[in-house]
């Protein structure tokens, strides 16, 4: 996962893993630095960070996601079954209308996360890089009699990230547009509902031919992985793999609001997030957090969070931020006091409350 360097340059990249989206060729633009490990195949800036992430926010550019995996659903039972199987609501999904969805643990923790979008014919899905293999095997024990079929198309299709909060209309490329921080369908937060400030922050996924990529962003101006972390992670956007581990349920990182129907039915993990909801509190909660930034070194992703002298939670996700310095999101004890401040990777770290403890 993309992690914004903690002495201020970037790491040597890597080969990337076997399995891996293939190389992107918008890595051939002047001043790309290439990432590493699943980001390896795209690159991480252009050559000025805080320029890129200015022109994202002010709805401009295109970011290269070509390292998303892009898996399709076929069949006349597709939208049913993926209903039956995750935490959102499908029945019935208009063409071109865009969800988000988990799939959880037996015990209600999450495992995957689905952006997904119908073409009217075939659903298409986007999720992390490196979780598609699992993804589409876990699909394909659960297909049973089914008329559907499932298909890992990553190496002919690919994404690419826009700041546009519009869905995509016929006649232009599929999108999945990210719902966040909007209440989808009967659900609740466990957040702020007003003011929250990723409702300021407008992206979509645009899914096209892998071959298309360079065509698709033409003369527009390209940003990089980190300009486009540091915006979701100043929108209190929970990420798979970053904001979750083996032992995340959804109430702790905020995430029913967007992905989380409370009244659809069963699926796998629904007794965990109704038991939760009726009964009690997430041990954990997502906070966020303003890092100290005179010296000009940022804390690691997993970077223990401390309370005192007392282990209270680690860092999941960092970024510098064009307005507001080094920032991050953290996982940690939901009886922490709010009004502390917080330190991490020997740092001051001022916390905003995200899921109320």
């Amino acid at each position: 996962m993309t992690q914004v360097p903690t002495d201020g340059e970037p790491d040597a990249p890597q080969a990337p893993p076997a399995g891996a989206a293939p190389r992107s060729p918008l890595l051939d633009r002047p001043g790309a630095v290439a990432g590493d490990g699943l980001d390896a195949s795209v690159a991480l800036h252009y050559g000025d960070p805080m320029r890129e992430q200015r022109m994202l926010d002010e709805g401009l550019g295109v970011v290269d996601l070509s390292n998303r995996e892009v898996i399709t659903v076929s069949g006349v039972d597709r939208l049913s079954w993926l209903n039956s199987l995750t935490t959102q609501l499908l029945l019935d999904l208009p063409p071109r209308e865009s969800r988000e969805a988990l799939v959880l643990s037996p015990k209600g923790h999450v495992e995957h996360s689905l952006h997904l979008v119908d073409d009217g014919e075939m659903t298409w899905i986007t999720t992390e890089p490196g979780a598609g293999a699992a993804l589409v095997a876990w699909l394909e024990r659960m297909k049973f009699m089914l008329r559907v079929e499932v298909a890992d198309v990553t190496a002919d299709w690919a994404v690419l990230g826009e700041p546009h909060a519009r869905e995509s209309v016929a006649g232009e490329p599929l999108a999945w547009r990210d719902p966040w921080p909007d209440l989808v369908g009967d659900t609740t937060a466990y957040g702020p509902v007003e003011d929250h400030p990723g409702s300021v922050r407008a992206w979509r996924e645009v899914i096209m031919p892998r071959a298309d990529l360079v065509a698709a962003v033409g003369d527009r101006p390209v940003a990089g992985l980190w300009a486009a972390e540091a915006l979701r992670v100043a929108a209190w956007r929970p990420r798979l793999g970053l904001e979750t581990d083996h032992r995340t349920i959804v109430h702790e990182v905020d995430w029913l609001r967007t992905a989380v129907h409370l009244h659809k039915g069963c699926y796998r993990g629904q007794e965990t997030v109704a038991r939760v909801h009726n009964l009690g509190r997430p041990p954990r909660r997502l906070v966020f957090l303003h890092v100290d930034g005179s010296g000009h070194v940022l804390p690691p992703l997993g970077a223990e969070v401390y309370a005192g002298e007392r282990v209270v939670g680690h860092l999941t996700s960092v970024g510098r931020h064009h307005t507001d310095g080094p920032i991050a999101l953290a996982i940690i004890k939901r009886n922490t006091d709010p009004e502390l401040d917080l330190l991490v990777g020997g740092l001051s770290a001022a916390q905003t409350v995200i899921v109320a403890p």
